[in-house]
């Protein structure tokens, strides 16, 4: 369908009233892509349909996808940037397989975003970008509405840069910059069709562009216009409603990964007591974590952008020295160049919390594109023997807890610990429960202070953690550095009996820590059965939604996922014993799985995908059903 109706932007008749032209149809979720130029503001489309639906209460997941080069040219593959969101009237666990509705801007995002879209689902175009020199710049050799491409799916071409255009004739600003409000217009259109209101967004833009009010109320008007489009033409004949999702009651916000695993240490340092000092090196996609704590500066915390990687985590190894809740943030190639100071705060038995939010790789890799792969470089990426703990955040609500926990770690057993997140939920977002302040767990530590007879490398008989002197204490100087400590006294030693106990010391240390976890949760049958499907990471929403759907078609199939991934919970062993087959989906070439065929001799069936994207529940389910015969 081709229309190019003019539309006014005026105020447009509220969502909720009936329209006695359309048919209304209710559905329990929707996926949505918005897919465009780096330019066309595909990200920010995607996020104020994300906040608006949070604020109607569905269920929410999102997958933002974003160019790996900075500046693409426009119009090319390369440059295109999507967003995709499912909302839903139940609880869900993943942004979705496949969209059941797509907003191409133009060929390029047309291309690259085509073959996931749902057979018989709605194709929104911007006609006016369908032009032989874009469809050169994508790399098309025809005209993709002239052949056999977009059959099976409802396709509507809609003149959105020219409506725009004509919407904002009244302003004074150029036509390109008209032309950039063209994404309001098509998130009004999706408004509509899924009877969202406007009202969210309009006073988010005047809060945005305060200091630019034509800016405002251009995208304003373009967001109207866009929504009485669709109510006045005959474009879409049936309009959308998805109910709000039945979740625990409480108080959401809908948050995304880095944002969570910032604030989960906002709330360590509160809940600790200690300052909170960050050193890091901006890298994707690690650098909002930077940005975020950068905003609670009221908080006594500390954000320090160093030169370099190796000086951001040396600095933070200085503040744990002086007595500081200290972080380290940073992605693959950071973390390989972190490797020897961590290897300092091994030796020295301090405090520290490392965020890698893992990317795809080696090297530059694919900076934007998610990944698995940094398990093994966590676990064994260190000079001699240096163990640390690991844990692994399993949505991106879930990274303020683990940013907790890790910090618990840290001082509770004076030890650095690496927490491995990844760009999908580093970038994606879901519904966040606010905690209750008191249901945090306790972290207050306490310096020592006692000069009587102080040895900095005294032990606490449970955990193994030495004491922890602030410089400036009287009495309780000491030495500090990476040369091998004599057991208990902290001085300088080379003999071969004592580097061997203190390298099993700081083993034990960290071996410890297994006796402060709870039992593994086995979901589905938790005495044993055919298969269980074993995860870690950011794969816990696919699986999740692999299995439920697996179970409710009458499989045997179980599922359980590790938060801890060094050391291992004392009980996985015999957990996996329970099942005649596990299955373990990784975002890698299967390292977890080497693991645990080393440390258990259990065979681990490994599904492994290593293309930048998360995993798909049907591919999941997949290869359950193939692994059930």
């Amino acid at each position: 369908m081709t229309s190019s109706a003019s539309v006014s932007g005026s105020e447009p008749r509220q969502a909720t009233e009936a329209i006695s032209d359309k048919h209304s149809e209710k559905l329990s979720e929707v996926v949505i892509r918005f897919a465009g130029d780096s330019g066309d503001g595909m990200q920010l489309t995607g996020t104020q349909f994300t906040t608006t639906s949070a604020i109607l209460g569905n269920d929410l997941s999102t997958l933002p996808d974003f160019p790996a080069e900075i500046r693409a040219p426009t119009g090319t593959l390369p440059g295109v940037s999507a967003f995709q969101v499912r909302i839903a009237d139940y609880d869900i666990h993943t942004p979705g397989d496949v969209p059941d509705v797509l907003v191409a801007m133009n060929p390029a995002a047309l291309k690259t975003n085509l073959g996931d879209l749902k057979s018989n689902g709605i194709l929104i175009l911007d006609l006016n970008e369908f032009t032989k020199r874009n469809f050169k710049k994508a790399q098309y050799e025809t005209d993709p509405r002239g052949d056999d491409s977009l059959q099976g799916y409802r396709v509507f071409e809609v003149e959105l840069t020219k409506l725009t255009l004509t919407a904002l004739e009244e302003f004074d600003l150029g036509n390109r910059d008209k032309s950039r409000c063209k994404n309001f217009f098509a998130l009004g259109m999706v408004y509509w069709m899924f009877s969202r209101p406007l009202d969210n967004t309009v006073e988010w833009l005047h809060k945005k562009f305060a200091n630019k009010p034509v800016i405002a109320e251009a995208n304003a008007k373009a967001l109207k216009a866009g929504w009485n489009y669709c109510d006045i033409t005959g474009a879409f004949q049936v309009r959308y409603e998805v109910q709000p999702a039945k979740l625990a009651p409480g108080t959401y916000r809908n948050i995304n990964g880095n944002s969570a695993l910032a604030l989960g240490l906002v709330a360590a340092s509160r809940r600790s007591g200690l300052p909170i000092f960050l050193g890091s090196y901006p890298i994707t996609p690690a650098s909002t974590i930077l940005h975020e704590l950068a905003r609670h500066k009221q908080f006594n915390v500390v954000t320090f952008q160093a030169e370099d990687e190796i000086a951001a985590v040396c600095a933070a190894i200085g503040a744990a020295f002086g007595g500081s809740l200290a972080v380290t943030s940073t992605s693959g190639p950071g973390l390989a160049l972190k490797s020897e100071g961590m290897n300092l705060a091994v030796m020295t038995e301090l405090p520290l919390v490392v965020c890698n939010v893992q990317r795809a790789g080696p090297s530059t890799g694919m900076p934007t594109k998610t990944e698995q792969a940094d398990l093994l470089q966590a676990l064994y990426g260190r000079n001699g023997e240096a163990p640390v703990p690991v844990i692994a955040p399993s949505s991106p609500a879930d990274c303020f807890a683990v940013a907790i926990e890790a910090c618990r770690m840290a001082l509770q057993y004076m030890v650095p610990v690496l927490i491995l997140s990844d760009g999908y939920l580093a970038n994606g977002s879901e519904p966040w429960k606010l905690p209750a302040v008191e249901d945090l767990p306790d972290l207050r530590t306490e310096f020592h202070s006692d000069a009587e007879d102080f040895q900095p490398y005294r032990r606490n008989p449970e955990t193994l953690a030495r004491n922890w002197a602030v410089p400036g204490t009287p009495g309780l100087q000491h030495r500090i550095g990476g040369l091998e400590k004599q057991d208990v006294t902290g001085d300088v030693s080379y003999d071969p009996d004592n580097h061997e106990r203190m390298v099993r010391l700081r083993a034990e240390k960290v071996e410890r820590i297994a006796l402060s976890l709870d039992p593994l949760e086995v979901f589905g049958d938790p005495d044993g059965g055919e298969l269980l499907v074993l995860g870690w990471g950011s794969t816990a929403g696919a699986i999740t939604g692999a299995v439920n759907q697996a179970r409710a078609q009458g499989l045997p199939v179980s599922r359980v996922h590790l938060r801890h991934l060094s050391p291992l919970p004392r009980d996985l062993g015999e957990v996996l014993s329970r099942f005649d087959k596990v299955l373990l989906p990784e975002l890698n070439s299967g390292q977890l799985a080497l693991v645990l065929r080393g440390r258990f001799l259990k065979d681990i069936v490994s599904l492994t995908k290593i293309q930048g994207k998360p995993f798909s529940r049907t591919e999941i389910l997949d290869k359950i059903r193939a692994l059930l015969g």
